[in-house]
């Protein structure tokens, strides 16, 4: 009990907040600055402490206006999908996607060869339905107004020819330079649809089109992209003050890189997730995940969690360690719902997101239900050669799947530990939006910072076994799309 009455306390400790009022005035104001302003200082000195050297790799952002009614219509739909009778998921399965679009559950593999029947999760792009068709529409479009670039420069070029009767030297001139293409496009696309078709339909985890149960949660489509949207939305004011504070610390950092990758890049994967109630556990000798329950006992200081055995595999039970390997993720806290859908307190103080900061210590993290939480990606750990980083982290299980509350949460908890024993257990709810470069996006990192700052060794030392070293999947001069085929042959 003392030990769980320690980790409930624990559980926000150093995570940094910000309000979305502070984050909207300070951008306003550095968009028109008259004088110092101690509130953009301060939000910058916050994000060192969240995503620098030393800090969790997460922020939390409050008062974000339409997030929890949102939060509050969404998540139970994750339920109701999560529990349809195969026959209706297997409409929004997507098997030539590798289960990366649509319905997934025990299709991947986490932490070795186990598969991860822990949760289901359904997978779509909250920004377009059709990927591959949004970015040959792009670019359709912007080859119109480039000819319409190039045929006012023709027509400036012949006025200037006529003026100084240079016999149409200037005229030719525009004509080359408009007819010299490279192969590439200046984001690394190919310049022919025709290419860039053949990359696009090679790769279906990233360009596949959305699927969606319209016959059986008609009502999901809607509040899921409204949700995806406004944590984008959100995420790139975030990124505007990341790249305010990296560009003070780093004159090679190209301004404004963050927010530009997150604002132009149509490739966003939302990751609606329902981990499933673990078994109950009437005997002390139950199998969860082929572990006994003994195997996940923790014991609790007032900041950190330290594994009784030394296996960081004892905080995974319903999602293995891993870094993000994209931008910025947001995510929405979870909620916990019995059987019948009826939110209830989480049962188990133990369970929930641990993070393995850059020193080794072991911390629980628990979100408010009306804050929204943005962790740091390794595509961005590159982008800002390790001024910014991610850290590890894993989502512990409720104790079997009785509900029991280990001595906290009062008659609530005691309640619904009555309701989970006779009505099933407590699932878990929640959402992730990986905001990410588009697949030819670079992965390169700013002039002056070397392969060395972008992840230390020292800290290469305190990462989960399971989590592989990031200078082993990234290699310079890799494009988005090659480093995410590294990160998932690694882990999967």
């Amino acid at each position: 009990a003392a030990a769980a009455a320690a980790a409930a306390a624990a559980a926000t400790t150093g995570v940094v907040t910000i309000s979305y009022h502070d984050l909207i005035s300070s951008s306003q104001q550095q968009q028109q600055p008259t004088q110092p302003s101690s509130l953009h200082d301060n939000l910058l000195t916050k994000i060192g402490q969240a995503y620098g050297e030393s800090g969790l790799g997460i922020l939390l952002i409050t008062d974000v206006p339409q997030f929890p009614p949102l939060r509050s219509t969404l998540l139970p739909l994750i339920q109701t999908m999560a529990t349809l009778p195969p026959s209706q998921l297997c409409h929004v399965e997507c098997p030539t996607a590798g289960y990366q679009v649509g319905w997934s559950h025990g299709r991947e593999r986490v932490e070795g060869d186990r598969f991860d029947r822990g949760k289901g999760s359904f997978y779509f792009n909250p920004l377009v339905d059709d990927l591959e068709m949004a970015v040959l529409n792009r670019r359709k479009m912007m080859r119109r107004l480039n000819a319409s670039a190039d045929a006012d420069a023709a027509s400036d070029a012949a006025a200037a020819a006529a003026h100084d009767g240079n016999g149409g030297d200037n005229i030719d001139s525009a004509s080359n330079a408009a007819t010299d293409q490279p192969t590439t496009n200046s984001n690394g696309e190919p310049q022919d649809d025709a290419q860039f078709q053949i990359v696009a339909r090679s790769n279906p985890a990233f360009f596949a089109p959305n699927v969606w149960p319209t016959e059986s949660v008609p009502e999901l489509e809607d509040v899921a992209k409204e949700m995806g949207r406004l944590i984008c939305s959100v995420g790139r004011l975030v990124a505007r003050l990341c790249d305010w504070y990296v560009e003070s610390r780093c004159p090679g950092y190209p301004r404004g890189k963050l927010e530009a990758v997150l604002s132009q890049s149509l490739c966003c994967k939302a990751r609606l997730l329902h981990y499933f109630p673990p078994p109950h556990d009437d005997d002390d000798d139950v199998v969860v995940d082929g572990r006994s329950n003994d195997a996940t006992k923790t014991t609790t200081t007032a900041s950190t969690t330290t594994a009784a055995s030394e296996d960081d595999t004892d905080y995974s039970t319903w999602c293995g360690w891993h870094n993000d390997h994209g931008s910025l993720t947001g995510l929405v806290p979870a909620m916990f719902l019995d059987s019948n859908g009826n939110e209830v307190p989480c049962p188990d103080p133990s369970a929930g997101l641990y993070i393995k900061s850059r020193s080794g210590d072991l911390v629980r993290v628990e979100i408010p239900s009306d804050a929204l939480a943005f962790q740091v990606g390794e595509t961005t750990q590159i982008h800002t050669g390790g001024i910014l980083q991610a850290t590890p982290h894993a989502v512990q299980g409720c104790s079997g799947g009785s509900g029991r509350s280990s001595g906290s949460g009062g008659s609530a908890a005691s309640a619904s530990a009555k309701k989970g024993r006779s009505g099933g257990g407590i699932s878990r709810e929640t959402f992730a939006v990986f905001m990410e470069p588009e697949y030819h996006g670079d992965m390169d990192i700013p002039g002056g910072r070397t392969v060395d700052d972008t992840q230390k060794r020292e800290a290469e030392v305190h990462l989960p076994r399971t989590v592989r070293v990031l200078r082993s999947r990234w290699k310079e001069g890799m494009n988005f799309g090659e480093f995410s085929d590294a990160t998932f042959a690694a882990f999967h």
